[in-house]
């Protein structure tokens, strides 16, 4: 499986809902959709449980994907990721940056090498 990064910096390969679908496996849906209905407080069921990675073109997205301010501003700018925005790193990401700090990390790797 090759390495896939989301718009955000995420690594979709170390994302449970993308795990679970790439093995087609329904107790690890169920298993992420109680992690993340506890840690995000939400009521999510398995069957909420299915992503082929943010920067699919035709594939099937996790719910938030479809309003997520990072995935719509990354696609209306035409970027791979966040990396390789002319704004990189604007304020929603530095928001997002504060929760995940490990996406900042690979973003700024990412540029690091362009």
């Amino acid at each position: 499986m090759n390495e896939m990064i989301a718009i955000c910096g995420l690594e979709c390969h170390q994302c449970g809902a993308f795990l679970a679908t790439w093995d087609n496996d329904d107790k690890k849906r169920a298993e992420v959709a109680e992690l993340w209905s506890r840690e995000y407080g939400t009521e999510l069921r398995a069957e909420d449980i299915h992503c082929e990675g943010c920067i699919s073109t035709d594939g099937v997205l996790f719910n938030h994907c479809h309003v997520c301010e990072i995935r719509n501003c990354g696609w209306k700018k035409g970027v791979i990721n966040c990396a390789y925005c002319d704004d990189y790193a604007c304020g929603i990401l530095v928001e997002f940056f504060n929760m995940v700090p490990e996406a900042k990390v690979r973003l700024d790797s990412i540029r690091d090498e362009m």
